[in-house]
C-alpha cells in the first residue's frame, strides 16, 4: 500500500492554492524593490515550469502549472496578463538562463519556478535585474531579497497546530523527526512554535530514514512520552514515508491514540488510502479549505478535463495576486512593499499573504479522522486578524 521513504526531489512540496484576491491599498510608488509597470498595458509575466527534465512527473506538473495559471488569467477582470512559459528542466542552471531570457523579453515578475535550487537561482539572476520572483518552492531556507515562496511552510503549518493544540489544554509535546534536512526543518518549526505558546516540547526524538531505524525508535517515543508525562505526540514523516509504520506501531507500543494526542505537520489524507489506518484515527493535521478546494478542482476539471497537480494552485495563486495588485492601477503594483500589503489574498483555497522575510502566512483548517473520513474540527479564517502586526 505504501512504499516506505520513497525519495522526493529537492525539499517537501505540498498541496495549496489559492484564487481571487482582496488587496488593500498599495504603498506610494517608489517603496520596496521591483519594477514600475504599465497598468494600462498587458502585464508581462513569466512562468518557469519544469518541463524538460527527462522526468515524466515533472512534464505533468509543468502543464498543470500552465493550465492553472492560464485559467486565473481567464477570470481576471479588467486587467491583462501577457504570459510567456520557460522550461527550466528542474535545474538551476538552466532556471538562471531563463530567468535572465525572460526579463530580456520583457518580464516585469517571475513565476516559479518549482525547485528549492532552481527557484534560488533564478532569484539570483532576477535580483541583479531588480525583478522580484514568486517560486512555487516551500522551503523557507531560499525566501528572502527579491525571492518569495508561495508553498506552505512547516512554520505556518506548525504555528497553526501548536496554537490550536494549546487552546484544547494540550501543554507537553514529543517531536518525533527524521534526521534528515526536512525533518530537522520540521522539528524546529515546532519547536519554534511552541516556544511562542504556551504548550512545551519535552523532547525530540530523531530517527534515520530507514525501516529498522523506525523500529528502533519505537522504545524512545515511549520512554520520553511516559517520562515526561506528554499529552501529544507532533510527527513530521509523510504518508510515502514513515507515518504508516508509526501509526501500526505506536499505538501497539501503549501510546493508543484514544489516550494520546497524535499531531501531524503534513497532510495525512494524501493518497486517500491513509484514512483506513487505525493509527492516524483522530489525529490532527492542517489542510486547506476543502470546500474552496474542491471548488477549484471542479473548475479545473472543467476546463482541462483533468485533476489539478497537488501544487498547480500555486500558479493559480500568483496570477491572481499579480491581478489583483495591478487592477489598483498603480505603477509600484510589482514591488517588495506591493506584494507584501498586510491585508493578504483570499484564494481558492483560503486567504494568504507574503511577508516581508520571503515566507508566507496562509489561513489553514484544523482537520481529524474519523471513521475513515476527515473531519473539520477548526475552520480556517476568512481575515487576518490584527494584519499587519
Amino acid at each position: 500500500m505504501f512504499n516506505l521513504f520513497r525519495s522526493t526531489r529537492k525539499f517537501a512540496l505540498a498541496a495549496f492554492s489559492a484564487l481571487a484576491l482582496a488587496a488593500c491599498d498599495l504603498p506610494a510608488p517608489g517603496l520596496g524593490g521591483g519594477p514600475s509597470i504599465n497598468t494600462s498595458a498587458p502585464v508581462p509575466v513569466a512562468l518557469l515550469v519544469p518541463s524538460g527534465s527527462g522526468q515524466s512527473g515533472d512534464d505533468v506538473l509543468a502543464q498543470s502549472l500552465e493550465n492553472a495559471a492560464r485559467l486565473a488569467m481567464a477570470e481576471l477582470e479588467g486587467v491583462t496578463i501577457d504570459l510567456r512559459v520557460y522550461s527550466t528542466a528542474g535545474s538551476a542552471q538552466q532556471a538562471a538562463a531563463q530567468t535572465s531570457q525572460a526579463i530580456s523579453d520583457g518580464a516585469r515578475i517571475i513565476l516559479g519556478p518549482v525547485y528549492a535550487e532552481a527557484a534560488n537561482a533564478a532569484g539570483v539572476a532576477a535580483a541583479a535585474r531588480n525583478i522580484n520572483v514568486l517560486s512555487f518552492s516551500n522551503n523557507a531556507s531560499i525566501a528572502g531579497g527579491n525571492v518569495f515562496v508561495l508553498g506552505p511552510t512547516f512554520q505556518n503549518t506548525a504555528d497553526r497546530l501548536i496554537g490550536y493544540a494549546g487552546r484544547q489544554g494540550k501543554s507537553n509535546v514529543v517531536v518525533v523527526h527524521s534526521n534528515d534536512v526536512a525533518g530537522q526543518v520540521g522539528r524546529n518549526a515546532v519547536q519554534s512554535a511552541a516556544a511562542r505558546s504556551a504548550v512545551q516540547v519535552s523532547a525530540t526524538v530523531p530517527y534515520e530514514l530507514s525501516q529498522q531505524s523506525v523500529i528502533s525508535a519505537i522504545p524512545q517515543v515511549t520512554s520520553a512520552v511516559r517520562g515526561s508525562g506528554a499529552d501529544a505526540i507532533f510527527l513530521t514523516a509523510t504518508t510515502s514515508g514513515a507515518l504508516p509504520l508509526f501509526a501500526q506501531l505506536l499505538p501497539e507500543a501503549g501510546l493508543r491514540n484514544d489516550e494520546i494526542q497524535y499531531i501531524g505537520l503534513t497532510r495525512w489524507d494524501i493518497p486517500a488510502q491513509t484514512l483506513d489506518l487505525p493509527g492516524v484515527q483522530n489525529g490532527w493535521f492542517a489542510l486547506p479549505d476543502p470546500v474552496l478546494s474542491q471548488r477549484f478542482s471542479q473548475r479545473y476539471q472543467a476546463a482541462y478535463g483533468g485533476t489539478p497537480h497537488p501544487i498547480a494552485g500555486l500558479a493559480f495563486d500568483g496570477i491572481a495576486a499579480i491581478g489583483a495588485l495591478v487592477a489598483n492601477g498603480q505603477s509600484n503594483a510589482l514591488t517588495g512593499a506591493a506584494l507584501t500589503q498586510s491585508a493578504g489574498f483570499s484564494g481558492v483555497n483560503g486567504i494568504f499573504r507574503l511577508r516581508p522575510d520571503g515566507t508566507n502566512e496562509r489561513g489553514l483548517a484544523v482537520a481529524t479522522i474519523q471513521n475513515k473520513q476527515v473531519v473539520v474540527i477548526d475552520p480556517a479564517p476568512r481575515s487576518f486578524a490584527g494584519a499587519g502586526s
